[in-house]
């Protein structure tokens, strides 16, 4: 669980206090009891040097998360320097529509030589998101999905999620097809351990929307908002189950616009803000110089008409 903002500043600061006296040992300490996100956050708010010397700190284990959490331009500035078998190390327990993010920051023959690595499964799984526009439900998706169909008793579809071992996380309902996989709707976890397991599958599933792929991620925002989802299903044209998009993949969305509006007014990229300053003055350097010729104007236009306005 993340910790509120009063609760991250001691560590914070505990971790800034090691970073200074140059015990590494302690620093790794703090940095393994943060979230992933909060790790994320300390990144892109240090200078790039610094960056690397964290960066060396952190359970290799979490790496693949803590690249999932950072900014674009961040993650985009690791991954310059991270080798193809480091990135796949580090990617390897991520879930794909994650995986598909890092691999869209990277040179396409670098992505294309970690797809290679991987199994035909999850190559094929990946690919198939990597098709879609990253602003679409289709790049935002995740193509980990439990299905069945309705078909079928209860105790089945228990005793096939005993089999499987694992879920995707936060699945909240078990997608519903046909023998053509075609999405019917929903089965939820809580109708699947409280009903008679005697009973089938189209007696307790539910009608839930879903969303066509080629839908924009600004939309899919709105109808998570306005039907208070936890998840849904992504479709093609045909009505066929692709994948499912859960909150908190859009709660990533709005917290990207919102910070994008606010850089807007600002004048700002994303890739300005956690650049390094010579960096970055000489990408706004042009801008820089008409905002300061334009006040000169100014301020010689009203001493042009300093008496008149005085008066």
């Amino acid at each position: 669980m993340n910790k509120n903002p009063e609760q991250k500043l001691p560590t914070i600061d505990a971790l800034h206090e090691a970073l200074e006296s140059d015990n590494r040992e302690t620093a790794k300490i703090v940095i393994a009891s943060l979230h992933p996100s909060e790790i994320a956050d300390i990144l892109e708010s240090v200078p790039g040097r610094e960056r690397e010397d964290l960066w060396g700190l952190i359970d290799a284990e979490i790496e693949g998360d803590v690249l999932a959490h950072m900014q674009d331009a961040v993650r985009a500035e690791f991954l310059e320097h991270l080798r193809p078998d480091e990135v796949i190390d580090a990617t390897k327990d991520l879930e794909a529509d994650d995986v598909a993010d890092i691999l869209q920051d990277l040179p396409e023959d670098i992505a294309g030589t970690i797809l290679q690595s991987m199994d035909e499964q999850n190559r094929l799984r990946l690919s198939s998101i990597l098709t879609y526009p990253e602003d679409t439900a289709g790049g935002l998706m995740n193509v980990d999905v439990v299905a069945i169909r309705a078909d079928v008793p209860l105790d089945v579809v228990a005793r096939y999620l005993r089999l499987l071992g694992t879920i995707p996380e936060k699945t909240d309902n078990i997608m519903v097809v046909d023998r053509k996989n075609k999405y019917l709707g929903v089965l939820p976890l809580a109708e699947l351990l409280i009903r008679d397991q005697e009973t089938k599958v189209s007696q307790w599933m539910e009608e839930e929307p879903y969303i066509f792929v080629s839908t924009q991620t600004t939309e899919v925002a709105k109808i998570f908002e306005q039907r208070d989802l936890v998840s849904a299903a992504v479709v093609d044209e045909n009505g066929f189950l692709l994948g499912r998009i859960t909150v908190d993949d859009v709660v990533d969305v709005i917290q990207k616009e919102a910070e994008q509006a606010v850089r807007s007014m600002a004048g700002l990229s994303g890739e300005e803000m956690f650049s390094p300053i010579m960096a970055s003055t000489k990408r706004r350097a042009i801008w820089l110089g008409i905002n300061l010729l334009t006040a000169f104007l100014g301020a010689w236009v009203i001493g042009r008409f300093e008496d008149t306005i005085q008066q």
